[in-house]
């Protein structure tokens, strides 16, 4: 008996009826569920995590030697004879004031020591004679030939000479100390350059007069010279951090004017006080030096930095970026394509790495964009990757 085609026909389109509703089904599934939310990932994997302490407010690159020179007498600038950014040697004279007077009163004194030496030699000449004279008549007397007054008369002739000798002695001596003082003067119309440096500043010009800072009250200098060779950043740290620095501590330095890089240092110095601001934390003054002098080349005088100081370190442990921490020390990890909230345990943490030492394993994924929206336990998410994005599996 066969079975009409009718018959046949009907069940096959209730077949196409639902396989029809099911991928109208699975396409408004599709078109309605949740976008997944690009993220950027960090894989926890091993290297170093050190404990570091940083500065609470910005440091500042200095010198290690600077000075704001003035003459050590004021006076008229005579001869300005360096400019701004110029390199000095030590000892280089960088100005001189008027000092026609005090050359004058020198080269009088070079005149009378002259003057005194020549005298010298007619005196002394005289009271060589004068003795030996007296000794004739020493002798003459021994033998009777003159009378006690006569040898007394020629042995104080002999005395007069001598003391006539030593006295233009005297004044040659007296003549060459005027001429130290005058020199000594001159010298101080002289600005020096106490070492190698380079000029930062000028102040004061040709026939302008400048005078050296009185006591207690503090005037601009003529002249401020860096030593550029040596640089250092100074930089607060916080009353709490400061048991944990040492001098000749290891540190890194960062600048804001050379974003990206990092320069080694050491601790040179800590503070011996705490410094009391009002209305600011208690915090310790701490230098740190850069290592290489070379890597300074290019850097100024002033900059802002910023400064870590290496207390602890673990080498080849599990580290994941600072960053991706949630509060309670939580993290996001990706787990097929939803992301998941993971508990962890942490051990050495800075501003860079965390120490994980459990809760997490080698190789896993975890969110480190936490501030896109939408990021949250349960969310889907795709990992960007450079350039495109690729679906979490």
């Amino acid at each position: 008996m066969h079975t009409p085609l009718k018959s046949r026909i009907f069940p096959f389109r209730l077949i196409l009826v639902a396989v029809a509703l099911a991928l109208l089904a699975l396409a408004g599934w599709h078109w309605t569920r949740p976008q997944a939310i690009a993220v950027t990932v960090a894989k926890a994997g091993r290297g170093t995590v050190e404990a570091t302490v940083a500065n609470t407010r910005a440091g500042t690159v200095k010198a290690c030697r600077r000075a704001r020179l003035a003459p050590p007498a004021g006076g008229q600038i005579a001869r300005l004879l360096v400019h701004e950014g110029e390199r000095v040697s030590a000892g280089q004279v960088l100005l001189e004031l008027w000092h026609a007077d005090l050359a004058a009163q020198e080269k009088l004194a070079r005149e009378q020591l002259n003057s005194a030496e020549a005298r010298i030699h007619e005196a002394c000449t005289v009271a060589d004679e004068a003795e030996r004279a007296a000794e004739r008549m020493r002798q003459l007397k021994a033998r009777g030939f003159i009378s006690e007054q006569g040898l007394d008369q020629s042995l104080s002739t002999a005395k007069a000479r001598r003391a006539s000798c030593d006295a233009i002695r005297a004044e040659a001596g007296q003549a060459r100390e005027r001429i130290a003082v005058a020199r000594a003067n001159l010298d101080r119309t002289q600005l020096r350059a106490p070492f190698a440096g380079i000029v930062a500043e000028v102040t004061g010009e040709l026939g302008e007069y400048t005078t050296p800072s009185p006591p207690g009250i503090p005037t601009p200098p003529a002249i401020d010279l860096i030593d550029d060779s040596c640089l250092y950043v100074s930089a607060p740290i916080d009353e709490v951090d400061a048991p944990h620095v040492q001098v000749s501590g290891a540190g890194r330095i960062t600048l804001d004017a050379m974003a990206g890089r990092h320069f080694a240092g050491k601790v040179r110095r800590i503070a011996p006080y705490v410094l009391d601001l009002e209305k600011q934390a208690r915090t310790v003054e701490v230098e740190v030096q850069f290592d290489d002098p070379a890597a300074t080349e290019g850097l100024l005088v002033g900059y802002s930095a910023d400064v870590e100081i290496i207390y602890t370190s673990r080498p080849n442990v599990l580290r994941i970026p600072t960053a991706a921490l949630l509060e309670g020390n939580r993290v996001l990890v990706i787990r097929d394509g939803m992301a998941e909230a993971r508990q962890l345990q942490l051990g050495l943490s800075n501003w860079e790495y965390s120490e994980v030492t459990a809760g997490l394993d080698e190789g896993e994924e975890i969110v480190t964009s936490l501030d896109r929206e939408g990021v949250k336990a349960g969310a889907r998410l795709s990992v960007e990757m450079a350039g495109a994005k690729k679906s979490a599996p």
